[in-house]
């Protein structure tokens, strides 16, 4: 995979799609340090070889996705179809809900707002996906299942809900609180990842992080900015989920045709792992052969039991979307590529890892067609902090126990690069046969499942002796917080003032509370100056909230 993903050399092409003007397809220039990283670092590392049956060169397309697995994921002549995710249905079958417009359509690809919504489904989690029935009208759809068994399809602007997967779905609205925070690029292209207790996080777009208590109760939202990395990139796409170690999120940028990989604790605050998630080029066949398409977006995931992604399915086109002309041999489908899961891990150690820590004990869980007791290279083992074993360095190994049918790694502590920001450390490693295995494993010392305490903006008033404010605090967490403090400063030309305190009573997951704000050194013009509000409990800060040019 590497062939494809060490592209350093800025190449700016212009090209015009429309009437209307031009649009910039750049290749990124990646960060030196990028250079450096191991096989295993990267996400686009998990893409394996494509599957099917049937390699033909009798379809449409452009001459460098063909021949190609016409069996693999949904293609027709009739339809072009766009974006969609999997889900397993009670009836046994895999459920591909994807969208389509008829390729005869005088529009060609742009007539896409018009879209239908399809199930399309298929005896194997790779295809080929017939579809079935019409949901109704939509684009970008994503299903997901709510804790009560209901199937929510969402498309922009709307989604359906239904009690079976192949009955009637119903068509409505989701409802959604900004929650004084500005809403960064729109509500659209949404993506669902479902918590512990039933509630969803959500990103949209722009790359806001909201929570729904059920999934389709209030949307609420949490960040003031958004989560993505600190780039110069056009996002969009992003798709978010959860496996039984943390939260995943893989946002892509249209316009240099790159993706970017990240991983969260809660959902909510986010870290951004170095390489390319996918790009362009991760099409490849067992031997060797690649489907060349030249756009990959509307990346969705498919989880195995533990939550893990075993599969990616994007939307893809061969051409610029605005040269997919009625009747033509250019066109779009979803394919499907499977991915490796990683291994499943558990730390042994019940005390914290830190720098006195001298050696870290690591179960390898046996599974299915791999035996960690026979398969593994143990010399090529390191296990850290990501940003150490992304890098070939890391924990070396000291000694290995077997248990049972798993395997106990023993590793010398040193160099395993764990800070008290470190929620997931990593291992990577090769197969005696050379094949990558890498995962994560949840840290003894973490508490994964924490209250989320967040505030809306403070809202002051000028009496006759002095001023008096409130604000809105609300605990989005799964447990119960702990009294926490409360401190609104005012920000103007780089001076920073306390104005308000509060202090923040025990509250129950979803429970909201009004504080009554003691005030001082409220200037004239607030409604004109930035917000910070922080809410701490000792030294701890637990969320900070900015608003630009409060009212009063």
């Amino acid at each position: 995979m590497n062939k494809f993903i060490f592209r350093t050399k800025i190449l700016a092409i212009t090209l015009l799609i429309s009437h209307f003007g031009f649009a910039q397809i750049t290749e990124r220039e990646r960060p030196k340090e990028w250079d450096q990283l191991v096989e295993g670092a990267r996400f686009i590392d998990r893409f394996l070889p494509m599957k099917g049956n049937i390699l033909s060169s009798d379809t449409w397309g452009a001459n460098c996705v063909i021949p190609r697995y016409i069996d693999n994921g949904i293609e027709d002549r009739i339809w072009s179809y766009w974006g969609g995710n999997i889900k397993k249905g009670e009836d046994g079958k895999y459920h591909l809900f994807v969208c389509g417009w008829l390729e005869c359509s005088p529009k060609g690809h742009m007539e896409w707002p018009n879209s239908y919504v399809f199930n399309a489904t298929s005896d194997n989690l790779t295809g080929p996906f017939i579809a079935r029935n019409i949901i109704g009208k939509g684009h970008n759809p994503e299903v997901f299942q709510l804790k009560d068994g209901r199937y929510v399809l969402y498309v922009i602007d709307g989604r359906y809900v239904t009690d079976d997967v192949n009955g009637t779905w119903e068509y409505g609205k989701f409802d959604f609180n900004p929650r004084d925070r500005k809403i960064v690029e729109g509500l659209s292209n949404l993506s669902f990842a479902q918590r512990e207790d039933g509630s969803f996080v959500m990103v949209c777009r722009g790359g806001g992080i909201w929570i729904s208590e059920t999934g389709l109760s209030e949307y609420n939202q949490l960040t003031d900015k958004r989560v993505y990395p600190d780039v110069d990139g056009r996002f969009e796409d992003p798709v978010i989920w959860k496996d039984h170690v943390q939260f995943h999120l893989i946002v892509n940028d249209w316009l240099g045709r790159i993706a970017f990989y990240l991983r969260s604790k809660d959902g909510i605050q986010w870290v951004v792992d170095p390489g390319e998630a996918y790009m362009p080029g991760i099409a490849v066949h067992e031997d060797g052969q690649v489907e060349d398409w030249f756009k990959f977006e509307r990346i969705k995931i498919f989880q195995d039991e533990y939550g893990r992604a075993i599969q990616a399915n994007f939307a893809v086109i061969d051409t610029l979307k605005h040269e997919d002309k009625p009747f033509d041999r250019y066109s779009s489908k979803n394919i499907s590529i499977p991915l490796n899961p990683g291994l499943l891990l558990t730390i042994l150690d019940s005390k914290p890892i830190t720098s006195k820590t001298k050696t870290i004990r690591l179960k390898i869980q046996a599974e299915e067609g791999f035996r960690p007791q026979t398969d593994i290279d143990i010399s090529s083992l390191r296990f850290g902090a990501s940003g150490e074993v992304n890098f070939g360095r890391g924990c070396a190994v000291l000694n290995t126990e077997n248990d049972g049918k798993d395997l106990i790694v023993i590793f010398d502590a040193k160099g395993h690069g764990i800070t008290d920001r470190e929620f997931a450390p990593k291992l990577i490693g090769r197969t005696k046969s050379d094949k990558l295995i890498y995962g994560y494993a949840r840290l003894p010392s973490i508490n994964y499942v924490e209250p989320i305490l967040s505030a809306r903006a403070p809202v002051f008033m000028k009496q006759v002796k002095g001023w008096s404010g409130h604000i809105e605090v609300q605990n989005f967490g799964q447990v119960a917080s702990e009294a926490a403090l409360l401190k609104v400063e005012y920000m103007n030309n780089g001076k920073t003032m306390q104005i308000a305190t509060g202090k923040v009573p025990v509250l129950k997951p979803y429970e909201k509370t009004d504080l009554n704000l003691s005030c001082k050194n409220i200037p004239e013009e607030v409604e004109k100056m930035d917000i910070r509000v922080t809410i701490y409990s000792g030294k701890k800060v637990l969320s900070v909230f900015e608003q630009k040019k409060v009212t009063k």
